[in-house]
């Protein structure tokens, strides 16, 4: 294992790292990259896929949301699979799979064929997180896991400023079927991960012991583990439903004509907007890093939602083009930003033999939770508007701030 080199107060903090610690950090946050541009991709050419193949505001929701619930199997299966056969392991086969089912959406002829390749997609999305977070958290020492897995969750806001850009240079020349055959790429990274990538030395030491730990999958379910994750698996499901239901219909309001209640942009202008927001997602999931190093994880997470959900309602209501431009990266900043503290607090909760398996059930549970969000967002916008719709993803937001009564601190814990 490589030996750290030693830290001294007048460098960045990220000079002390080893290659190890540096590869493991590239490899899932170019794996959380290209996993944002994949699932991204359906968002940002929605509006086109709805008028080719027929479908409704909610039906298109009802795709988004099997996807999610696909997402919440998947990243169950792979969480357990990461504790099992390795982090590494688990991680490439979950970024070959939902690469290679995006691109499969390409050739979809109907609805029928779409949804079964969006459950494919879903499968293999879910698994990316829990695989990769619990890579970097087994790596990076206490006093710099929150900053490395903020700048890992920053690439996300990357990948989907990616799809936006693609599908607004490919969508007028090729049409959507195209910005999903783009989507394979990230298949092609996965030769790089297996050959470079080394298993965490924590995980290794548990495999050889595990007598010393006497755990398994069901003890995230026992006693005082038990409520931590039923109040982190509510708490994540209240901010899935609202950065879902916000996010997958933030391209097609600001494309559909005002008539049906958007903004009516052109898919050009709509790229543009969008890229702008996740200049702010990426700043969010930076800042949130470097504070909740500094103050906490739970006075950081808190207030990045509360500011989030007295900004959401505002978005559906303003029209004018110019104040939603403005608005947007700020709103993108406080909801979106606070997803990096979910990688730091579990990973910081639960031990080692069942830290991915946690993980991965927290988080893609959670994301079930909140796979309605695209239907009931649509079905809002569809009856009532974008801004009653909007407005109840901001109470989401509020709804998972209170779950953090029952959370603890965990800023500066060793991981066991």
């Amino acid at each position: 294992m490589d030996t750290p080199m030693p830290q001294h107060p007048e460098r960045p903090w990220y000079r002390g790292t080893t290659p190890d610690q540096r590869r493991t950090f590239i490899a899932a946050a170019l794996g959380w990259m290209l996993d944002s541009m994949d699932v991204m991709i359906y968002a940002v050419v929605l509006s086109y896929v709805m008028a080719d193949l027929g479908m409704s505001k909610e039906t298109a929701g009802l795709l988004g949301s099997i996807g999610l619930l696909s997402s919440a199997v998947g990243g169950i299966a792979f969480g357990i699979m990461a504790d099992r056969v390795g982090r590494v392991r688990a991680l490439t086969i979950s970024i070959l799979m939902y690469a290679v089912f995006t691109a499969a959406c390409g050739f979809a002829q109907n609805v029928t064929q779409l949804a079964i390749f969006r459950v494919l997609v879903g499968l293999g999305m879910g698994g990316e997180w829990a695989t990769g977070a619990a890579l970097v958290a087994e790596t990076w020492p206490a006093r710099h896991r929150g900053k490395a897995l903020g700048l890992v969750q920053s690439f996300w806001a990357i990948g989907q400023a990616l799809a936006a850009v693609v599908a607004g240079v490919i969508v007028p020349i090729w049409g959507w079927r195209a910005v999903f055959w783009v989507g394979i790429v990230p298949a092609l990274f996965t030769f790089w991960i297996r050959r470079s990538v080394p298993e965490p030395a924590i995980w290794r030491e548990s495999r050889e012991h595990p007598q010393q730990h006497g755990l398994s999958f069901k003890s995230i379910f026992s006693g005082r583990l038990g409520r931590l994750t039923l109040a982190l698996t509510l708490m994540q499901a209240g901010t899935m439903f609202a950065w879902w239901g916000f996010n997958t219909w933030i391209p097609a309001y600001l494309t559909l004509p005002a008539d049906q209640g958007g903004v009516g942009l052109t898919p050009g202008r709509m790229a543009q907007f969008v890229v702008v927001m996740q200049i702010g997602m990426w700043l969010g999931y930076v800042s949130y890093g470097f504070i909740s190093d500094r103050f906490g994880r739970k006075k950081t997470y808190v207030g990045y939602l509360i500011t989030a959900a007295c900004l959401l309602p505002l978005y559906g209501i303003i029209q004018n083009t110019t104040a939603l431009l403005l608005l947007g990266p700020v709103i993108a900043f406080f909801a979106t930003g606070y997803f990096s503290g979910m990688g730091p607090v579990t990973a910081e909760i639960f031990p080692t033999p069942i830290r991915a398996s946690a993980q991965g059930f927290i988080y893609n549970v959670g994301r079930a939770g909140g796979a309605v969000a695209p239907l009931a967002v649509g079905s809002m916008a569809q009856t009532d508007g974008f801004g009653l719709a909007f407005a109840v993803t901001g109470i989401a937001f509020a709804f998972a701030a209170a779950m953090w009564v029952f959370i603890p601190e965990t800023r500066g814990r060793e991981l066991e």
